[in-house]
């Protein structure tokens, strides 16, 4: 146990942090005097005293962190900081403690899957707290797809870090990675209130904008508004959001280097811009022609604006809705559902095993089918010209084989409890690619509040599972990295 002292005391460090960031929703509701400050008072005062605790409890232990220590440590942040998050919840309002977790790892890992109705008339600072978790969540994803996953050759910039040229190769950014971390959150915060200041002046109260802007650049989904966006019935509103969660989409380091270099060339050479953009645009068009043909909607443009909105929440992760979608086609349900499965890129805040690694599986076929032919032929996986290494692609193919198994195992284990497989496949879906809405029983006009605690519980773990990409959860759940 004492190996893990110093992770302990990191973690403290960690915790103390996250106190200060229940202050800001603290002291919200104590000067709008919304009734829940004393839930707050609660979780601050846990998160701080705890955090102290193991800080200067441990103080002695300021040892260097070994390599595993920080995938145990991104897992308590994930696993434990819930538990702090979903108090003001838990104490202020009348859900239980598994439906108050579901919702704070819900916030945190930008799933915005959702238990609670009547947010309408929430208390200010909650809603707050829900969206800002969102934020918080957003940029903690990409630190970790800079940090953490290339030590596992499955993240983001392990797969640029070969001589795949490319925004998140180690020679274009900052050579340290704190000095990363904080380029990547100038360019967050920029675009937050670039996002806030725009939904402003296009109508939203500030408050509204404020919190909607947290929910759209983390790609979580919470909105303050029973009917989600549509609540707004604004096509400019929509737009906007659209805009900004295209670029959430898009790798941050893509980002940090056009803001740096003041140019647009960071975008024309990132391999996944054109992939992204591409296969979203011909999705919103055939299923805007789809559901023409079949009369769902009367004009082209009405059909487009709602295909359009819809394609690039659900594929994006966003979440959030203007209409009922459940009521469409559902052909056209599934496939918005199935783009949130790929179409983010690495480096983004949105979720799914990301495009680049879709990219290289898809190749990786490819060259099966030409060797299948031609079995003398040498045909290495490229991206843009350059060779993909085999160590790169052996990681991703397993990413490709654990993502599957875990849509399948969770899937049969919803559906053991008596849930119908529409609904049971697609909870996990959503929760898994961290989307937030599924189909039928937990769709856009539903929330998961309909699921027993058993089947809550799956969900929670699969938007952690999903978060941390699978791999840096399973590590810690292996035997071989208990052992001395």
């Amino acid at each position: 146990m004492r190996r893990f002292y110093p992770l302990l005391r990191v973690f403290g460090a960690l915790l103390i942090g996250f106190s200060l960031c229940l202050l800001i929703p603290l002291v919200l509701s104590w000067a709008v005097d919304d009734g829940a400050h004393g839930a707050f008072d609660v979780a601050f005062a846990s998160a701080l005293l705890c955090g102290l605790a193991l800080f200067f409890g441990l103080y002695r232990e300021n040892r260097e962190m070994k390599v595993r220590d920080g995938f145990l440590l991104v897992v308590l942040v994930w696993t434990v900081l819930p538990l702090f998050a979903c108090l003001p919840l838990y104490l202020h309002l009348d859900i239980s403690f598994t439906d108050a977790y579901f919702e704070a790892t819900s916030g945190l890992t930008a799933t915005g899957s959702t238990v609670l109705s009547g947010l309408d008339k929430l208390p200010l600072s909650l809603n707050f707290w829900r969206t800002f978790m969102h934020w918080l969540g957003g940029m903690g994803v990409v630190v970790l797809a800079v940090a953490i996953l290339p030590l596992l050759g499955v993240g983001g910039r392990q797969l640029f870090k070969t001589e795949v040229p490319g925004p998140m190769k180690e020679a274009s950014l900052t050579p340290r990675i704190a000095e990363t971390a904080k380029g990547l959150w100038r360019v967050y915060l920029i675009l937050t209130a670039g996002c806030g200041v725009t939904l402003w002046l296009l109508g939203m109260e500030p408050w509204d904008a404020l919190m909607h802007a947290f929910s759209t650049l983390g790609l979580g989904g919470f909105s303050t508004k029973d009917a989600s966006l549509g609540h707004f019935a604004s096509l400019q509103i929509e737009m906007a959001v659209i805009f900004f969660a295209l670029l959430s989409g898009l790798n941050y380091a893509t980002h940090f280097l056009a803001l740096n270099g003041r140019s647009i060339k960071p975008y024309l050479r990132d391999p996944e811009a054109p992939y992204f953009l591409g296969v979203l645009g011909l999705s919103i068009l055939a299923l805007t022609l789809y559901l023409l043909a079949l009369g769902v909607f009367d004009s082209f443009g009405s059909a487009l604006r709602y295909v359009a909105f819809h394609s690039i929440s659900l594929a994006t992760s966003l979440g959030l809705a203007t209409a009922d979608y459940g009521q469409w086609p559902f052909f056209a349900q599934i496939w918005m559902l199935f783009l949130g499965s790929f179409i983010a890129c690495s480096g983004s805040t949105g979720g799914g095993i990301k495009m680049i690694r879709a990219m290289i599986l898809y190749k990786q076929v490819y060259r099966e089918l030409i060797c299948a032919m031609h079995p003398s032929v040498v045909r290495p996986v490229r991206i843009r010209g350059n060779v993909i290494p085999q160590h790169v692609l052996s990681g991703v193919m397993a990413f490709g084989f654990i993502y599957m198994v875990s849509i399948v195992s969770l899937t049969l284990l919803m559906t053991s409890t008596g849930l119908d497989i529409v609904t049971a496949f697609s909870a996990v879906v959503a929760t898994l690619n961290n989307t937030g809405p599924g189909l039928n029983l937990v769709g856009p006009a539903t929330t998961f509040a309909i699921l027993s605690d058993f089947q809550t519980w799956i969900c929670t773990f699969a938007m952690i599972l999903g978060r941390l990409e699978f791999f840096t959860l399973l590590v810690v759940l292996t035997p071989a990295f208990w052992r001395k």
